[in-house]
């Protein structure tokens, strides 16, 4: 189906898909994942490619609801500072369109950083790829599936 429901399956990781009809006025696509599913915004987590002053990418999962704290995530990556990606770079190094940018099935691997929320839930919601479509699985499988770092990024 999309890059990261085939890496799934390869992988045998428990995965479901939640689907919904993306609203293209829509400007926060986790926010409105979270209530077109009816989803508490902390269990849908949003997936955020940054560029570090090195020029290296690097990934961000935090829930919906929070705001990056682009320090907390350029310590995490062990450099100076951090800024949002720009949206042809995030496109050409996941192969997703910004609002349907997975943390699953990426072109390339980047350096992948899951905030600590989930740690305490059962499973978390991602984009599973493209707008309208969002996985759902325990946080322990996407944290080895992408060898992220659990840590505080908000």
């Amino acid at each position: 189906m999309t890059p990261a429901t085939k890496t799934l399956d390869k992988a045998k990781i428990v995965y479901k898909i939640h689907e919904y009809q993306h609203d293209v006025s829509a400007s926060a696509y986790g926010l409105e994942a979270a209530e077109k599913l009816n989803l508490p915004t902390d269990q849908v987590f949003k997936t955020l490619v940054a560029e570090l002053d090195s020029g290296a990418l690097v990934v961000a999962i935090i829930p919906v609801d929070k705001k990056l704290n682009m320090k907390q995530l350029a310590k995490a990556a062990k450099a100076k500072k951090a800024a949002m990606a720009a949206p042809d770079k995030v496109q050409r190094s996941t192969g997703y369109v910004l609002g349907g940018v997975s943390p699953i099935g990426q072109k390339k691997r980047l350096a992948t950083f899951i905030h600590t929320s989930a740690e305490t839930l059962e499973s978390i919601y991602v984009s599973g790829g493209r707008r309208g479509l969002d996985i759902q699985l325990s946080p322990q499988d996407l944290q080895a599936l992408t060898h992220a770092t659990m840590v505080d990024l908000t």
